[in-house]
């Protein structure tokens, strides 16, 4: 796509939030007019499309717009029918990370047990999902109560927010880390601190391997981005 306008910024719209560029509202790609619950995030998206390109007839990548990316997901796929993402995302809860111990070495085990079980704990007290814990990579059935659980947590979410957790629950490999992230209980880095705790000990063992620290920077970036909207996405509230 090459750029074909000069500026981009947020506009009030009936409802909530949208962007023009050069006056004109921004449409997604069903036609429909963008319109999002809050002025920081219309803001986001505007500030995307304001340096996509660089100028007039540049080339523009999908790449540069990653917030509006998401927001069309939301809006035009989720939103007409959330229940295949709610399915998709509750999978994995099925097999989350923080339920799957090592047995060894020692230390590693430790570990897991003291920075993941916190989390566990409060998925239980929380969200009424305990969830049941093992060692090796032989999977383990969870109790269905706590899967329905988990479950509710994400039908209670909006388009807007199963659509970012539609990127950190992946690149987490936990929904009990992307609800956790959802809820503020943890930020980004610590979540993908938490994710990546297995690679972390092993790079503190063996050295850091290039290939894994440019996958794991990703991975990092995507949390970000998720965390970002779920924090942008709250509509602003009049006090």
């Amino acid at each position: 796509m090459k750029r074909f306008w000069v500026r981009a910024e947020p506009v009030a719209r009936e409802g909530g939030w949208g962007v023009a560029l050069d006056g004109r509202p921004m449409r997604l790609p069903s036609g429909a007019p963008l319109l999002v619950p809050s002025r920081p995030l219309a803001a986001a998206i505007a500030e995307e499309w304001q340096e996509a390109g660089g100028t007039t007839g540049a080339e523009v990548t999908l790449e540069a717009l990653r917030v509006t990316r998401v927001i069309a997901t939301a809006i035009d796929r989720i939103a007409p029918a959330p229940a295949a993402t709610i399915d998709a995302l509750a999978a994995y809860g099925e097999t989350d990370l923080l339920c799957y111990r090592a047995e060894h070495p020692p230390e590693l085990a430790a570990r897991q047990a003291e920075r993941w079980q916190t989390l566990l704990d409060w998925a239980a007290l929380a969200l009424d999902a305990k969830l049941t814990v093992t060692c090796g990579v032989v999977p383990v059935a969870q109790p269905p109560a706590a899967l329905a659980a988990l479950r509710a947590a994400l039908a209670r979410r909006t388009p807007l927010a199963l659509a970012a957790l539609g990127i950190a629950v992946p690149a987490l490999g936990s929904l009990v880390l992307g609800l956790a992230l959802a809820e503020r209980r943890i930020g980004p880095d610590e979540a993908h601190a938490l994710a990546a705790l297995d690679e972390a000990f092993q790079a503190e063992a063996w050295g850091e391997d290039d290939e894994a620290a440019a996958r794991l920077a990703a991975i990092a970036a995507d949390v970000r981005l998720a965390a970002r909207i779920l924090a942008l996405a709250e509509p602003e509230r009049v006090t």
